[in-house]
């Protein structure tokens, strides 16, 4: 991809392992307010969180709630499935997770690797919709920082991935044009589909093998180290 100067990430289930990152988080936080006392399992804890979060996210993408009522009402919910209405516990659950999830350092395998390898020829930088002040927590502790000349948070911009406006905005941070920039990301609709209606070239990182359909100038990798053969 001779034309290629700009590199966009996705940060969360692309470089930062969330999955992985959150599991521990919340095994902390489980032991810590003794949540075995109200759900059967930490694997149910997990699954009904997973749920009411996912649903939230949606919401909040969408702009039909603002992000406090996201960071606190998914833990409201998840209690509620087992009775419990304790707005002041899911309050400091909500805290704590947001406090403690990003010092975690998990990265995708070859991750370092690549960052090191792509930012001595492009010029990278971050899309995220993830919360500013845990994003920029995340790539400190896991010294990514150096590597990307931008973090571009969807809070300082109005708009969430995959609205045009996020995209539009990222290359005019860097004097970019389309045709000279890539994202690659995981999340299909929001990283692969939003950039590619923009007119960015896509790498679509898909280690879960989920089926997806093929579009014109995206690719597709389970690995990050197949970056080497594209990029």
């Amino acid at each position: 991809m001779k034309d290629i100067k700009f590199i966009f990430f996705d940060l969360d289930r692309t470089l930062w392992d969330f999955e992985k990152n959150s599991v521990v988080t919340f095994s902390d936080i489980f032991e810590k307010y003794n949540l075995s006392e109200i759900f059967p399992d930490f694997d149910t804890f997990i699954e009904k969180y997973k749920y009411h979060n996912e649903n939230l996210w949606a919401k909040y993408r969408l702009g039909e709630i603002k992000k406090d009522e996201l960071r606190n009402k998914r833990f409201l919910l998840t209690l509620n499935e087992f009775g419990v209405n304790d707005e002041n516990l899911a309050n400091k659950i909500g805290d704590d997770y947001i406090n403690i999830s990003p010092t975690k350092t998990e990265l995708f395998p070859y991750s370092i690797e690549v960052l090191e390898y792509l930012y001595k020829k492009y010029t990278l930088a971050i899309i995220t919709n993830g919360f500013k002040e845990v994003q920029y927590t995340k790539l400190r502790n896991c010294n990514l920082e150096k590597y990307f000349k931008k973090v571009i948070c969807s809070e300082d911009v109005g708009r969430q991935k995959p609205h045009p406006d996020i995209f539009h905005y990222s290359l005019s941070s860097l004097n970019a044009k389309k045709t000279e920039s890539i994202m690659i990301g995981d999340d299909y609709e929001v990283d692969i589909l939003g950039s590619n209606n923009f007119g960015f070239k896509s790498i679509f990182f898909n280690p879960n093998n989920i089926v997806a359909k093929t579009l014109p100038n995206v690719q597709e990798i389970s690995s990050l180290k197949q970056i080497f053969e594209i990029l």
